[in-house]
């Protein structure tokens, strides 16, 4: 198989790490990050201009990628700044609407193409414990309309987004896959309140409550109790697109401490000459390109059948949450105390790292499903 990246990707890799670089210092990105909004609207429409938001669908959906690698390419770049615009539930809701959307859903694809709208995933529950079974918002059949009634946690962007897309239980057991049912919620809709709060590693996220709101059909997306395999697909384009941008980040991590092992001197001599810290650095090098290694094997499995597909995603999760960590802790270690000021962006790559490992679920998770997937 050849991994070599198409001519086009190159340079949407380069023109992306360009922009990033000249546009997106460290000191422009803590101030994104903290802001009451968590993002950048100008920046986001400049990304949607130089099409990076255009590159992560196919373009039967007005896009021009759409593949695993596509994807890879923009969230490697994305990691290497540690870009905090609503990329992710983009791809998320996008891949979803992409594949179990109707006809005027489809053609809305345009809207998160050019960064008009923004949109959020409202998946996870309090209790939900990563498994993407565990549905417990209801939605039940009244007359002519659904009533939706649930709570939803860590909803990135929740509190710009103007459409959530929420998964629903309207038959079934609390974890079974059958019967899981998903809808476009209009964030102004009756009932639904949103709460937001700062993350821990920038930007923001927010709980979403749904108290009786009520939807009519046009809100379904996909066929009524069958969206678990479309909610699948579309969180694993999402693992794919976390374990890139934990790559991306890495290697700027790798390159702050390279740096500073070649500076920082002691007994007269800079310390990346003593042959302990050499040691623990080559180790290093190497856990982060079996680090890539697992994402371009996911990236080529995207498109293969579901087994195929979510081992594969559940592999360079796995990887990417054991390494990620490793990563961090290590590089921390070597800075010394330095590392862990607020002001160097090395403590900000680390902490990405390590929460990175926490989104759409964890290390053992991910170990867990792995083996559960094999044993069909």
């Amino acid at each position: 198989m050849n991994f070599q990246h198409t001519e086009d990707r190159r340079m949407l890799a380069d023109t992306l790490n360009r922009f990033v670089t000249e546009q997106y210092a460290f000191e422009t990105r803590d101030r994104i990050a903290g802001s009451p909004e968590g993002y950048s609207t100008d920046l986001w429409n400049r990304f949607a201009e130089l099409g990076i938001i255009g590159a992560l669908f196919d373009e039967s959906d007005g896009g021009f990628g759409g593949g695993g690698f596509d994807i890879a390419v923009v969230f490697e770049s994305l990691g290497r700044g540690l870009v905090v615009e609503p990329f992710l539930d983009t791809l998320i809701v996008g891949q979803a609407i992409a594949r179990g959307g109707n006809a005027m859903q489809k053609a809305a694809l345009g809207e998160l193409i050019d960064g008009s709208r923004i949109v959020a995933l409202a998946h996870g529950e309090p209790d939900g414990h990563y498994e993407l079974s565990r549905v417990t918002t209801r939605a039940q059949r009244v007359g002519d309309a659904w009533r939706l009634d649930g709570a939803k946690a860590v909803v990135q962007h929740g509190e710009n987004a103007s459409v959530f897309l929420v998964s629903a239980r309207t038959a079934g057991a609390d974890d079974a896959e059958a019967g899981i049912t998903l809808f476009l919620v209009p964030r102004d809709a009756a009932g639904v309140s949103v709460r937001g709060y700062r993350k821990i590693d920038g930007g923001r996220a927010a709980e979403v409550t749904f108290d009786n709101v009520m939807l009519a059909d046009d809100a379904l997306l996909g066929a009524v109790g069958e969206g678990f395999a479309t909610l699948e697909y579309a969180i694993s384009c999402g693992v794919l697109a976390l374990c890139s941008e934990a790559v991306g980040a890495m290697d700027v991590a790798k390159d702050y401490t390279l740096e500073y092992l070649r500076t920082r001197k002691q007994f007269g001599v800079p310390i990346g000459s003593f042959q302990a810290l050499q040691h623990r650095m080559a180790d290093l090098l190497l856990e982060i390109e079996q680090a890539r290694s697992a994402v371009i094997n996911a990236a080529a499995a995207l498109g293969a059948e579901r087994t195929v597909r979510e081992r594969a995603v559940s592999a360079a999760k796995y990887s990417i949450g054991r390494i990620g960590t490793m990563v961090a802790e290590e590089c921390i270690q070597l800075h010394g105390g330095i590392g862990m000021t607020w002001e160097l962006p090395m403590a900000h790559y680390a902490k990405r790292l390590v929460m990175i490992d926490h989104q759409l679920g964890d290390e053992d998770h991910h170990l867990e499903r792995f083996i559960a997937l094999g044993r069909g």
